[in-house]
């Protein structure tokens, strides 16, 4: 009866209930990886598709690196 006087007779749950729920730990490094072998997957399409371009005749659809 107390808190809730001191709650001025609030009510709402929120007052008297703890919901807080944390969130889970992002591993960084494990991202960073991830990141770095896509990045690599990617150059490595980037390069296929350009040969099939040239052995076509035709301009790839993006710059080449």
């Amino acid at each position: 009866m107390d808190s809730i006087k001191a709650n001025g007779y609030n009510l709402n749950i929120p007052r008297y209930v703890d919901t807080f729920e944390a969130d889970e730990a992002i591993d960084l490094d494990a991202i960073s990886a991830q990141l770095v072998k896509l990045d690599k997957a990617s150059h490595a399409t980037d390069a296929m598709i350009a040969a099939f371009c040239k052995e076509l005749g035709i301009k790839p659809p993006f710059a080449a690196a």
